[in-house]
């Protein structure tokens, strides 16, 4: 291996997420400034990556995030009544 492919390799592995953070429905739904029905049909239309534990479901953070960005009006809820508020900027 090269230097540059070392170096590209550390990178990936820096950028993997070693603990993913999981919400249920109603945190997802607080988090994101929407309501719950708006969760649950992004998990009806595979909009957001979740797993089911017992009977209820966990929605993966990071693709709630994205899929509150896919709209305009869910992005301006995100960062009017959810979590966007308290963040500056986005990476």
């Amino acid at each position: 291996m090269t230097k540059e492919q070392t170096k590209d390799n550390n990178i990936q592995d820096n950028n993997k997420i070693k603990t993913p953070i999981w919400f249920s429905v109603s945190e997802a739904a607080k988090i994101g400034g929407v309501q719950t029905k708006t969760i649950r049909r992004a998990i009806q239309y595979n909009k957001v990556k979740y797993k089911i534990i017992g009977n209820r479901y966990s929605i993966d953070f990071p693709s709630l995030i994205a899929f509150l960005y896919t709209k305009t009006k869910l992005k301006n809820k995100l960062n009017q009544f959810g979590l966007g508020q308290y963040v500056d900027k986005w990476k």
